[in-house]
C-alpha cells in the first residue's frame, strides 16, 4: 500500500490542530506559519523514516511546500470571504 505525502501531511496537521485546540483557545495569526513549518518538518521526517521517500532533503522540501501552500490557500479563501 502506497501512502502519499498528502495523507501524511493531512494526518499530522489534524493531530497538531487537535492538540492545539485542546490546550490553546486561539492561536494568534503570527504563529500560524511557525506551526505550518513544524507540521512540514514533522511530516517530512515521518515520510523519510517510513521509507516513502529515500532522500531526507527531498522529503522535507516537499512536505514544507505542501504545508506552506495549504496555509496560503487557507488565507486566500479567508480574504475572498471577507471581500478584500
Amino acid at each position: 500500500m502506497i501512502i502519499s505525502y498528502i495523507v501524511i501531511v493531512a494526518l499530522v496537521a489534524y493531530a497538531c490542530g487537535a492538540v492545539t485546540k485542546c490546550f490553546i483557545e486561539e492561536i494568534p495569526n503570527k504563529f500560524i506559519p511557525i506551526q505550518n513549518v513544524l507540521i512540514g518538518v514533522l511530516s517530512g521526517l515521518i515520510c523519510y523514516f517510513c521509507k516513502i521517500e529515500t532522500n531526507l532533503l527531498q522529503s522535507l522540501v516537499v512536505c514544507l511546500l505542501a504545508t506552506m501552500g495549504a496555509g496560503g490557500i487557507a488565507d486566500l479563501t479567508k480574504l475572498i470571504k471577507k471581500g478584500e
